[in-house]
Order: C-alpha cells, then sequence, then structure tokens
C-alpha cells in the first residue's frame, strides 16, 4: 500500500513540478533578469565587471537548469506527501481520499512554504548582500524544521480536542495555536536585511509574489493530482462478493 502511493505521489510531484516550471518561468525570470541586470551595473561602476563566460550559460540556467530543478523539486514533496497521507489515511474525521490528499498539501503548503516566506522573502542572489548569506540560511532552514513540527503538533491538538468541541471548533482552536506559535517563533528569530537599499522596488516584489505564487502551484497542483489518482475506483479496493451476479 505504501509502495503505491508513494508511487503515484511522485507522479503526482512530476506534473506539480512541471507546472512549478512552467509558472517560474513565464513570471519569475523576467524579474531574475532585471536583478541580474542590476548586479551587472553595480559591477561596471565599482570596476568588477568580467567578460568571462559563465561555466553555465543564463539560457540553460532559465530552461534546463530550471525545469530539472523544479521536477525534482515537485517529486520529492511529493512523495513526502504521500507518506503523510499513508500515516495520517482514516484518521482525519470522515473525509474522502481526494479530500484528505488536499488537507494535507493545504497545510504542507503553509508550513513549508507560506511561513517561512513571512518572515524571511525569496531573493535572488543578484538582491541578496553576500555577507547576509550565511546570517539568513541557518534561521530559515530552522524556521521550516519548526513550522512543521508545530503543524504536527496542532493536528494532534485538534484530534484530541475533536471529541469534546467538535471537528470545527477543534480544526479552529488547532489553528489559532498553530498561527500564535509560529508568531512567537518568527519575533524570536532574527531579522535579516539582506536587501541593498537601492534595489529595485517593483523588481523585488515581482521576484517574491512569482516565488510564493510558484509554491502555491506546485502544492495545489499536487494535491489535487494525488488526490485523483487515489481516489479512482481502483483505489478502494474489490467489491464485497454478495452472491448476486452483476449485470
Amino acid at each position: 500500500m505504501v509502495r503505491v502511493l508513494l508511487v503515484r505521489g511522485m507522479a503526482a510531484g512530476l506534473v506539480g513540478g512541471l507546472a512549478y516550471f512552467v509558472f517560474a518561468y513565464l513570471f519569475g525570470e523576467g524579474p531574475v533578469n532585471a536583478a541580474i541586470a542590476y548586479e551587472e551595473q553595480l559591477a561596471v561602476a565599482a570596476g568588477e565587471a568580467s567578460d568571462e563566460a559563465p561555466l553555465v550559460s543564463r539560457g540553460i540556467q532559465s530552461t534546463l537548469g530550471l525545469g530539472v530543478a523544479a521536477v525534482v523539486y515537485g517529486v520529492v514533496i511529493g512523495g513526502m506527501l504521500s507518506l503523510v497521507y499513508a500515516s495520517v489515511v482514516g484518521r482525519v474525521g470522515r473525509l474522502r481520499p481526494r479530500a484528505t490528499a488536499a488537507v494535507i498539501a493545504g497545510i504542507g503548503f503553509v508550513a513549508v512554504a507560506l511561513v517561512p516566506f513571512l518572515k524571511y522573502p525569496a531573493n535572488p542572489p543578484a538582491s541578496t548582500i553576500d555577507d547576509t548569506v550565511g546570517q539568513r540560511t541557518g534561521p530559515f532552514v530552522l524556521l521550516i524544521a519548526f513550522s512543521v513540527l508545530l503543524a504536527v503538533g496542532a493536528m494532534m491538538l485538534g484530534r484530541s480536542l475533536a471529541e469534546r468541541a467538535g471537528p470545527w471548533n477543534a480544526s479552529l482552536m488547532a489553528a489559532g495555536a498553530y498561527v500564535v506559535a509560529t508568531g512567537v517563533l518568527g519575533a524570536l528569530l532574527p531579522r535579516v536585511a539582506d536587501t541593498p537599499a537601492d534595489f529595485p522596488a517593483t523588481v523585488l516584489y515581482d521576484i517574491r509574489v512569482a516565488s510564493i505564487g510558484g509554491q502555491l502551484v506546485l502544492w495545489a497542483v499536487i494535491g489535487l493530482v494525488f488526490g485523483a489518482l487515489i481516489d479512482g475506483r481502483s483505489w478502494r479496493g474489490p467489491r464485497r462478493r454478495t452472491g448476486v451476479a452483476n449485470p
């Protein structure tokens, strides 16, 4: 059962990764090119411009490189989602498989992508002060890890409160506890000023919208495709024999 779910989850991740690639290429590559142009202008002004060609051309980076990275990332996320589904299926109220997959994908998007983004929004290398990269990486990874753990804790809290408060109220209380806990954690983590003061604000805005938008597309497509793959008639198992011949 787990192996079948894992294969279907990775297949959904493949589709989600392709969707993420298309979104990132259409909406993210333009702002990234503008950021690179800004970096090159700074290099020229400082007399540090180089005529050496990069090892990997920008055309390969924005097409093949981006596509491979997006697909690999999507397959990994799809596989992880399928494993989480295998561990919670039948324990999330009376939700059908498709709805359960959608709920897991929604929680995953919030815990893995949205909450860390709100504290440490995405920046391309061209818009990041080099000295702040190390300062940002550690807290960012820590926030992701604790956000996921807090999401798991919130789900367990919701299950424990469901019988006394009802499923709806329990879900609201669990969500509220998660929001408060992640808010406190985010306030305790250091704020990193990693963007040059004169970096174009519109470019930075477009980059960040493309970043979180791509994550939303990725998780939504994976959740929907995985739900469709596991909610088919073949997944429900064989029918119980009743002695009445099927027409």
